[in-house]
């Protein structure tokens, strides 16, 4: 009798579990069980077509469970649309079920929209029925007498369900609540009027409208602290003396530079003139012995000329008794 190879046992029973485990993946009988006793009416078929279309059904199937318990109808094409879609399925079906138990409007197309623009829908929902506050950094400004105040202010906000998909997001409040800060601070007279009434800033920030085109509603802003910076108005004196000193200066040496420059073109020239004196008194003998050859000066005349200057050098003689001969 032929002996049969127990190898040939194992490996037909490992066969049939793999037979079975593909049967099962495509045949998944336990979600169709599992949503017929939730009250969901899906087709075995379906759910194996599902699986031809690179769809999860415990995805689907998980929604549209939760979803018929919560009292929302949505039926498989619309899960499955939104999934293809790449969108969170489930996150969608929890943010509709949160928003119905708040008596928040909100349809599955409204949700999957912003679901599909990169926002957490639930997140909306939640914060919508729980506020979020968003603490600014500090802020810098400066009142009018020049004194530096630095202001941190808590922003409490809420979702806009309709300014979801296209409005502005926190970066975008934190910088206009700065904005109304800076504003705030810096038409106030004083900056004991801003540390004696806080609430100001408030006011005047919320006054403004400063959510309007975001994604959230802003409920109160609150000042948390205000700190004395530096005194920016003496900074600025103190720098404004400093380059007005720089300037006076840079004139001044500039004038002196020019008188410098004109005393010593003024020496130039009065050697100049010197040198042509004394050139002109060595043609003097030149022209002397010129005219007497040509008879325009006599001897007389000559003599009457020596006089004269010897007469001059006496009277500079007389008027300066110190010159040394």
């Amino acid at each position: 009798m032929e002996t049969i190879n127990p190898l040939f046992y194992m490996g037909g029973f490992i066969g049939v579990i793999i037979a079975l485990f593909i049967f099962f993946y495509f045949v998944p009988i336990g979600l169709w069980f599992s949503a017929l006793l939730s009250g969901v009416r899906i087709s075995l078929i379906q759910l194996i077509f599902m699986r031809w279309r690179k769809v999860p059904p415990s995805i689907i199937v998980k929604a549209m469970i939760n979803s018929t318990k919560a009292g929302i109808r949505l039926t498989r094409d619309q899960l499955e649309a939104h999934y293809l879609a790449g969108g969170n399925v489930i996150n969608v079906v929890n943010a509709l079920i949160s928003a119905d138990k708040a008596v928040i409007p909100l349809d599955f197309n409204s949700a999957t929209a912003i679901d599909l623009a990169g926002r957490d829908v639930f997140e909306a929902v939640q914060m919508s029925v729980n506020p979020k506050v968003i603490t600014t950094p500090p802020v810098a400004a400066v009142a009018k007498d020049g004194i530096q105040l630095i202001a941190t202010a808590r922003v409490t906000v809420r979702a806009n369900i309709r300014q979801l998909v296209g409005g502005a997001g926190e970066e975008t409040v934190l910088a206009r609540v700065g904005e109304g800060i800076v504003t705030t601070i810096g038409s106030s007279d004083n900056h004991k009027e801003v540390l004696a009434q806080p609430d100001r800033i408030s006011k005047t920030v919320l006054a403004k409208g400063l959510d309007a085109g975001t994604a959230f509603e802003i409920l109160s802003i609150d000042i948390a602290d205000i700190n004395i910076g530096e005194n920016i108005g003496a900074k600025l004196q103190m720098d404004q003396a400093e380059a007005d000193k720089n300037i006076a200066q840079a004139k001044a040496e500039e004038r002196r530079a020019m008188a410098v420059a004109s005393e010593q073109e003024m020496r130039a020239k009065a050697q100049e003139a010197r040198a042509n004196v004394i050139q002109a008194e060595a043609e003097v003998p030149k022209a002397m012995a010129e005219a007497f050859r040509n008879g325009n000066l006599g001897i007389m005349d000559y003599y009457k000329m020596k006089n004269i200057m010897a007469d001059t050098e006496m009277r500079d003689s007389i008027a300066k008794p110190n010159k040394k001969a």
